[in-house]
């Protein structure tokens, strides 16, 4: 981390990007102290504490512990203690603060009420969460049987309207995988999350008709995993007719062990087919 706050700082000066200038200027603000949220070098980082988090025990024969997630219960894995809890959760409420380049919604792009969702590499399932009562339908695809485990408890207030498909979706139809033209062939679906560890592009090559005949659909697709995932996913949508945005500011996905120089990734990409929305 110290060579990376370093480089950033022998920036000052050179650099006009308010982006990047930001984080040039949150480097030299803390210089002398410990960095809290390593993948996102923004001042909205530090307002979150794991130490804020209540977690609770439900008494149950198949007790898990969970939080309250925006007054809806949000389940955790069997064996994870509270310290691990509270420091996930946290990090998930850092991802999603307004300023955070890892936001996956707007004010102007978001559900609306009806649609049929996907959120696929849903792990603990905190995104569609939100929407359970709004969305029409949910499909969640997970293919760690572990998180699928806990989105049955979660979901299981709305569990008529939620689907558990435990494969990865990719550009292959097979026992483990799916293409979303495959999935969703006869279905309906009006708003598509991924955040699948670098596999979105795969995503994207196995759902070439949905992204080709697209009507009313939204996406919004992870680019930070892989160093020139970015700007190729925001290239094969807006050669398929998509309107496209990055989400502000930038990461440092320090779990890449290749990374190097310039260091920063944009976090996701929105994007919409709808002749009546824009950004």
């Amino acid at each position: 981390m110290e060579t990376i706050k370093n480089y950033f700082l022998s920036l000052s000066g050179k650099i006009s990007d308010p982006e990047i200038l930001e984080i040039i200027n949150y480097f030299k603000k803390h210089i002398f102290s410990t960095i809290l949220c390593d993948s996102f070098p923004y001042d909205f980082s530090r307002k979150y504490h794991e130490a804020d988090i209540d977690v609770f025990y439900s008494e149950s024969i198949n007790a898990l512990y969970y939080v309250l997630h925006n007054n809806k219960r949000l389940y955790f894995p069997k064996g994870w203690e509270r310290e691990k809890i509270r420091a996930y959760y946290n990090s998930l409420c850092i991802e999603q603060d307004k300023d955070s380049p890892h936001r996956y919604e707007t004010e102007v792009f978001t559900i609306q009420e009806g649609d049929i969702i996907a959120d696929v590499g849903a792990a603990e399932g905190i995104w569609a969460l939100d929407y359970a009562e709004k969305a029409g339908k949910i499909y969640l695809f997970e293919c760690d049987k572990e998180w699928v485990r806990v989105l049955r408890k979660t979901f299981e207030p709305w569990k008529e309207k939620v689907v558990i498909v435990n494969k990865f979706v990719s550009n292959t139809n097979d026992g483990n995988n799916v293409t979303l033209d495959n999935f969703f062939n006869d279905k309906r679906v009006d708003f598509i999350k991924a955040d699948i560890e670098g596999m979105e592009i795969k995503l994207l090559e196995g759902g070439k008709n949905i992204l080709a005949s697209a009507s009313n659909l939204k996406l919004l697709l992870c680019t930070y995993h892989s160093k020139n995932d970015g700007t190729e996913i925001k290239r094969i949508l807006d050669e398929n007719g998509f309107e496209t945005e990055y989400s502000k500011g930038y990461m440092l996905f320090l779990s890449d062990k290749e990374l190097e120089k310039p260091y920063i990734r944009r976090g996701l990409v929105r994007a919409m087919k709808n002749k009546t929305s824009s950004f």
